[in-house]
C-alpha cells in the first residue's frame, strides 16, 4: 500500500505541473477523502459501543493512556516553544487576508464549548461528525450495553466489524484518493502560496519532526524501556504517511485499528483507545497553536516570559484536547492561545488566514503527526502493561517479523 501511494503521490504532482484545472481528476480525491469521513463517524460510534460492551472491567493501562496524551499534548506545546525561541521566525502579515470563522475568545469559552459539544443529539453528532459527542454517547450506550443479552452485544460486534470491512475495501482504492488529492493542492495554493511562508512552513515540520522523532521516542523508551526507533518509525510509516493524505484522523482510525492488530496489542485497550485519541490525542495541533502565537508575538515585538511559555503550554494541552469538536481545527485556537501573549485579535486572526495558507503542508503534517502517535502511545501504554504483568514483551521482534 505505502508503494502504491508513494506512486500515486508522484503521479499527482506531475499532473498537477502539467495538465491544471482538470476537475476530473480532483474529484478522486474528494471521492476518497468524502466516502472515508461519511464513515468514520458510525465506524467510531459503533467500534467504542462494542469495545465497552464486550468488556467486564477496564483495562488497567487505561488511565496511564489518559496521561500519556494529556502530556503528549503538553510536551508537543513545549517543544515547539523551544524551537521559536532558538530558530525565531518573522512572517508578513496580510492585512487583506479575512477569515469569516469566529474564534474562542479565552479557554473557558473553549471548554464550555467543548461540553455543550459533547452533550448533542447523538443523531444529529452522527450526521454533523461532532465527534466529541460521538465519542459520549458511544461510551454511555457501550456501558449501558454490558447488561444486554450475548445475541445483542454480539450484533453490535457484527455491526462494528462489517463496517470496519467496509471501510478497509475503501482504504484500498487510497492510490487513486492520493493522486486527486496531490493534484487538487497544488492547484489550491500553488508551489508559489506555499513558499511565500517557507521559513513559517520548515520550522513547524522541524517542530513537528522533532516532537516525533526525537521527544515521543523517549516517552515510550520510559514506559517500555527498549529502543523505541523501530515501533516510532514503523507507526509513523503505516499511519503517518495515510494521515497525511486524508487529512483527517478520524479516517484514519481503521488504518490504526489494523495496525495494532497486526502489533498483537490487547484488544480491549486499542479499541477504545484509538478512537479516543482521534480527539484527544493532539501534539501536531499543539504545535502549530503554540507555534503560530510564539511566532506572531515575536512579529510583533512582544517579549514572552518562561512562566508565560509555562502558561500557554497548559493552555494549549487542555484546548488541543478536543481540537476536533471545535469548527476550524487547530488554526481557530491561535487567537485564544495569542491573547495570552497579549496579542490583539484582529493581529491574530490575520495569522489564522496565514495558516489557512500553508494549510495544504501544515494540516498534512499535523494529522500525520496526531494519528500515528496514537498508535504509537497505545503501543507503548499496551507494551508497559504487559511488562508489569510479568510478560517479556519484544516489540522490535515483532516489527521484524512485520516487515519479513
Amino acid at each position: 500500500m505505502i508503494g502504491r501511494i508513494f506512486i500515486g503521490l508522484v503521479i499527482g504532482i506531475i499532473l498537477g505541473l502539467t495538465v491544471p484545472h482538470v476537475a476530473a481528476i480532483s474529484l478522486l480525491g474528494t471521492i476518497f477523502v468524502g466516502a472515508l469521513k461519511s464513515l468514520a463517524p458510525i465506524l467510531v460510534f459503533f467500534l467504542i459501543m462494542a469495545a465497552l460492551s464486550s468488556q467486564t472491567k477496564r483495562h488497567p493501562g487505561f488511565k496511564l493512556l489518559i496521561g500519556t496524551y494529556l502530556f503528549t499534548n503538553f510536551i508537543s506545546a513545549l517543544t515547539a516553544a523551544v524551537l521559536v525561541a532558538v530558530l525565531p521566525v518573522m512572517i508578513t502579515l496580510p492585512h487583506k487576508l479575512t477569515v469569516t470563522q469566529k474564534a474562542p475568545s479565552d479557554l473557558g469559552k473553549v471548554i464550555s464549548d467543548l461540553i455543550t459539544s459533547a452533550v448533542a443529539n447523538p443523531v444529529s453528532a452522527l450526521i454533523d461528525g461532532n465527534y466529541l459527542a460521538i465519542l459520549f454517547w458511544s461510551v454511555l450506550f457501550g456501558l449501558a450495553l454490558r447488561m444486554a443479552s450475548q445475541t445483542t452485544r454480539q450484533m453490535i460486534a457484527d455491526g462494528s466489524a462489517m463496517i470496519g470491512n467496509v471501510a478497509q475495501m475503501i482504504i484500498e482504492l487510497a492510490p487513486f484518493g492520493v493522486v486527486g488529492l496531490v493534484y487538487a493542492a497544488i492547484g489550491e495554493a500553488g508551489l508559489k502560496g506555499i513558499a511565500q511562508y517557507g521559513q513559517l512552513v520548515l520550522l513547524l515540520v522541524l517542530a513537528m519532526a522533532v516532537a516525533y522523532l526525537v521527544i515521543y521516542p523517549l516517552m515510550v523508551w520510559v514506559l517500555i524501556h527498549q529502543n523505541p526507533f523501530p515501533l516510532t518509525l514503523w507507526t509513523l510509516k503505516v499511519s503517518g504517511i495515510p494521515a497525511f493524505f486524508t487529512r483527517s484522523s478520524a479516517v484514519n482510525i481503521p488504518i490504526n485499528m489494523e495496525a495494532a492488530h497486526k502489533l498483537d496489542l490487547d484488544e480491549s485497550l486499542y479499541a477504545v483507545s484509538i478512537p479516543l485519541g482521534a480527539s484527544a490525542n493532539s501534539g501536531g495541533a499543539a504545535i502549530t497553536i503554540a507555534l503560530m502565537a510564539l511566532v506572531t508575538a515575536h512579529t510583533v515585538g512582544i517579549s514572552v516570559s518562561l512562566p508565560v511559555v509555562f502558561l500557554l503550554c497548559l493552555l494549549v494541552m487542555v484546548a488541543a484536547t478536543g481540537i476536533s469538536g471545535i469548527a476550524g481545527g487547530s488554526l481557530l485556537l491561535i487567537p485564544m492561545a495569542a491573547s495570552l501573549l497579549g496579542i490583539d485579535n484582529a493581529t491574530a486572526m490575520q495569522v489564522v488566514g496565514v495558516g489557512f495558507i500553508i494549510g495544504v503542508v501544515q494540516d498534512s503534517v499535523e494529522t500525520a503527526v496526531n494519528s500515528a502517535s496514537d498508535l504509537l502511545m497505545t503501543a507503548a501504554v499496551d507494551i508497559h502493561n504487559q511488562q508489569r504483568s510479568g510478560e517479556h514483551i519484544d516489540i522490535n521482534q515483532r516489527i521484524r517479523e512485520l516487515k519479513d
